[in-house]
C-alpha cells in the first residue's frame, strides 16, 4: 500500500519561510515524478512544482518561481518544498503527489498525501 505523508505546514507572516516534507512508502520512489499541488479556498487545485525521479529536472508554476525550491532525497524517500518570501496568496492546502509521468495535471498522478495547511498572514 502506497502512502504519502506531508508535514511542515503552519502559520507564517508574509515574507517568511516554511519547508514542507513528504515521505513516501510502498512505492519505488526514485521511479516516480513527485509534485506539489495546492488548493486555496474556492479555487481549483493547481500545480506548484515538479521534480523528476532522478532529481535532475524541476519545473515551477510562474507564481512561485524564484521563491520556492523543490528537492528530493531518494535515500530517504522524501520530497521537499522550500518556500521563501511567502505571500498571503500562497495560503492553501498543499498536497504532495507521485506519478509515473512528467505532468502538471493532477489527474496524471496516482498517489496523494493528505495535505498540509499553509497560512500566510499579511
Amino acid at each position: 500500500q502506497v502512502r504519502l505523508v506531508e508535514s511542515g505546514g503552519g502559520l507564517v507572516q508574509a515574507g517568511g519561510s516554511l519547508r514542507l516534507s513528504c515521505t513516501a512508502s510502498g512505492l519505488t520512489f526514485s521511479r516516480h515524478t513527485m509534485a506539489w499541488f495546492r488548493q486555496a479556498p474556492g479555487k481549483e487545485r493547481s500545480y506548484v512544482a515538479l521534480i523528476a525521479g532522478s532529481g535532475d529536472s524541476t519545473y515551477y508554476a510562474d507564481s512561485v518561481g524564484g521563491r520556492f525550491t523543490i528537492s528530493r532525497d531518494n535515500a530517504k524517500n522524501t520530497v521537499y518544498l522550500q518556500m521563501n518570501s511567502l505571500k498571503p496568496e500562497d495560503t492553501a492546502i498543499y498536497y504532495c503527489a507521485g506519478g509515473k509521468y512528467w505532468s502538471v495535471t493532477d489527474t496524471h498522478y496516482d498517489y496523494w498525501g493528505q495535505g498540509t495547511q499553509v497560512t500566510v498572514s499579511s
